[in-house]
């Protein structure tokens, strides 16, 4: 018998077309999903661990441990977040398809560009190696160098690519759809608005807990139309930007066109306000705000790969295809 709130309208029920039942996938997939989740929890005492061995090492410089606590927070919501979808799976919820739809499509993007970035970014890392003089062991020859990229490639390729790939192509099924319709037959909140208005109101909501993290870690050092700002005045930067994601991220998913103004005007002063404060400012002077240690952020240097040049237009280009996918959406807006 199919589970229905009496305290929630039910949708229309109208006669669902011919679909083949794909209740045995959402359970095969929402296992998959809790064990991905399962694996992200890893990650944090993982993270911790490393952190202490490293500490540990000679000469090794002093742990930051305010650093951590973004990584960490990010790696616990995403535990939390595909074991409820998991969960919501294997229930064969409405909500939890049109979530885990948006997360495999989400997932699939970031892991094309990663799979493309990664090997350029990596490469240089290796050939900066600098060789070791007290144990004596040289800088990474090539082919080591060119064995480590291509199996770094392969690994993006595979769990950043294929593996979101096949999540996308089950979720977006018709017939999955179906399935999780017939056998939960009422209104979500995930059915208030289109699915890809959903999606940009949740990547803006998960910036707010990461503001949020940033002004009690002392990491809150904001690029602002030409300076930085940190300390107290940083972190009440990150709070009113959270402030404001999430006013129009909550008028967003109201298809209210206030919070599409909102979102574009704050992207195209956060975009002008980064190449402003790159274009005069270093970015180690970033970096000493939030307190590395000096050694590290040599290293960094060494790389060239986060010039105050290069992040500035890094970070505009960043914001383009956001701006684009902004633009595509007004179309589900209501008309302010």
């Amino acid at each position: 018998m199919n589970e229905q709130n009496p305290a929630i309208p039910s949708i229309d029920a109208a006669p669902l077309p011919a679909y083949k039942d794909r209740s045995t996938g959402l359970v095969i997939f929402g296992i998959l999903t809790l064990l991905l989740g399962c694996l992200a929890g890893l990650l944090v005492p993982l993270m911790l661990f490393g952190q202490m061995m490293a500490a540990k090492a000679p000469n090794a410089p002093p742990v930051n441990h305010a650093a951590m606590l973004p990584g960490i927070a990010v790696y616990g919501l995403l535990a939390v977040a595909l074991v409820w979808l998991g969960i919501g799976s294997i229930k064969k919820r409405r909500w939890a398809r049109a979530l885990l739809l948006i997360f495999s499509w989400s997932w699939l993007i970031m892991g094309i560009v990663m799979t493309v970035v990664m090997p350029l970014f990596m490469s240089k890392v290796f050939t900066n190696l600098p060789p070791n003089a007290k144990t004596g062991q040289p800088a990474m020859p090539p082919g080591a160098i060119t064995g480590m990229v291509i199996f770094m490639t392969l690994f993006f390729l595979v769990f950043f690519v294929l593996v979101p790939a096949v999540w996308v192509f089950f979720y977006q099924s018709r017939h999955v759809k179906a399935t999780c319709e017939a056998r939960d037959p009422v209104t979500r909140w995930t059915d208030a608005c289109p699915l890809p208005v959903l999606a940009f109101c949740l990547w803006t909501w998960l910036a707010v807990p990461m503001m949020l993290v940033m002004s009690l870690t002392g990491l809150a050092v904001m690029p602002c139309f030409g300076v930085f700002v940190s300390g107290l005045p940083g972190a009440l930067f990150c709070l009113i930007v959270a402030a404001i994601w999430s006013v129009a991220g909550w008028w967003l998913y109201r298809l209210d066109a206030r919070g599409w103004w909102l979102i574009l005007v704050a992207m195209v002063l956060f975009m002008v306000s980064a190449l402003l404060t790159y274009a005069h400012h270093d970015i180690s002077e970033l970096y000493q705000l939030q307190g590395l240690p000096q050694a590290q952020i040599d290293q960094m240097q060494k790389m060239g790969l986060f010039t105050s040049n290069r992040l500035g237009w890094l970070t505009a280009l960043c914001s383009l295809p956001f701006l684009g996918y902004l633009l595509f959406i007004k179309k589900y807006l209501r008309k302010w």
